[in-house]
């Protein structure tokens, strides 16, 4: 499975990558924050999924997630205490072995991050491969990738479950 990471800093208009997606095949994790017409850009992304059966995934925001007919998307696997339960949870950052688990319970797909150096986190200390896979073990749960993914570093992650980026999908 395939996962587009809006960044209103990166990608600011992820359109035209959302729409190069493969067809049923992944999603679009709904980031912008803070962007003032991030409600408009919601709906431009919910009716592109829609169109292509991809999932949409807000994060941040359960409100929005709600009127766009979207789930949300964790951060390290808590649900806002404020999200009524009919709104699912699709998606999940992951930091930690107990980030995976907490994203386990509510049964999100955990991104684990960042599996390698990325410009979303310069400087930031990369899990690598090795690492990567034994938090993912540990977390009993299988996991996607982000951070520094491409076409050859996700070949690097054993077991990876799927793979989100931003700039590769460009």
């Amino acid at each position: 499975m395939l996962w587009l990471f809006t960044d209103a800093r990166r990608l600011p208009d992820p359109l035209a990558a959302a729409a190069r997606l493969p067809r049923g095949l992944g999603g679009v994790v709904l980031r912008h924050d803070g962007v003032a017409d991030r409600a408009v850009l919601g709906r431009a992304l919910a009716r592109l999924c829609r169109a292509r059966g991809l999932a949409l995934s807000v994060a941040g925001d359960w409100r929005l997630a709600a009127a766009l007919g979207a789930g949300l998307h964790l951060r390290g696997g808590r649900r806002p205490p404020a999200a009524p339960r009919y709104l699912h949870a699709v998606t999940s950052s992951a930091h930690s072995v107990a980030d995976l688990r907490r994203a386990r319970r509510v049964g999100a797909l955990a991104f684990l991050s960042p599996a390698f150096a990325t410009a979303s986190h310069p400087g930031a200390p990369a899990l690598g491969p090795y690492r990567w896979e034994f938090m993912v073990r540990r977390g009993g749960l299988g996991a996607a990738a982000l951070g520094g993914i491409d076409g050859r570093t996700v070949r690097r992650l054993p077991g990876c479950a799927g793979a989100g980026a931003i700039r590769a999908l460009e």
